[in-house]
């Protein structure tokens, strides 16, 4: 059962680092880049590393995502095709 819910997962985490990349829309793509973070952390967390996993949805799912929206925040107009 548990090694069922990893490939799910696994599967999971590949379609929304795909979907990250091909999107044309950068908030989408940045959420897609969210979504991917927090399933690597649920994989990490099934395969028995809690504490890295908490390191995972911290730093990346929350720090580095939050920093993506800020910095499209701050640029604002300029990327606007």
């Amino acid at each position: 059962m548990e090694v069922m819910l990893q490939f799910l997962f696994g599967v999971l985490a590949l379609i929304t680092a795909i979907m990250s990349i091909e999107s044309r829309d950068i908030v989408r793509s940045i959420l897609y880049f969210l979504l991917f973070n927090v399933v690597v952390g649920a994989i990490i967390y099934l395969l028995g590393a809690p504490y890295v996993a908490v390191f995972q949805l911290l730093v990346y799912a929350g720090g580095v995502s939050v920093l993506f929206l800020a910095t499209l925040h701050t640029i604002g107009e300029k990327i606007k095709k």
